[in-house]
């Protein structure tokens, strides 16, 4: 009865993952791959030159940015 548990337990865990698993890894990872693009955006813009205004905005755009890449890409 043990072994039969441990089996069924295994086979559960080696089951393909559910369609709408893989709609929600796919839009995380359309998500993540977005916020990257948009932190090397701005630090393209940085290495053209800026004022100081300008800087802090996208110094603040880029704390945003990387926090919510934190939280996106795992």
């Amino acid at each position: 009865m043990r072994l039969l548990m441990v089996l069924i337990s295994l086979l559960l865990l080696a089951a393909p993952d559910s369609p709408a698993q893989n709609r929600q890894q796919q839009a995380a990872a359309e998500k993540c791959s977005a916020v990257k693009q948009k932190i090397r955006r701005i630090q393209s813009k940085m290495r053209q030159g800026y004022n100081a205004r300008q800087g802090e905005k996208m110094q603040q755009q880029l704390r945003e940015l990387r926090e919510q890449r934190s939280k996106l890409c795992r």
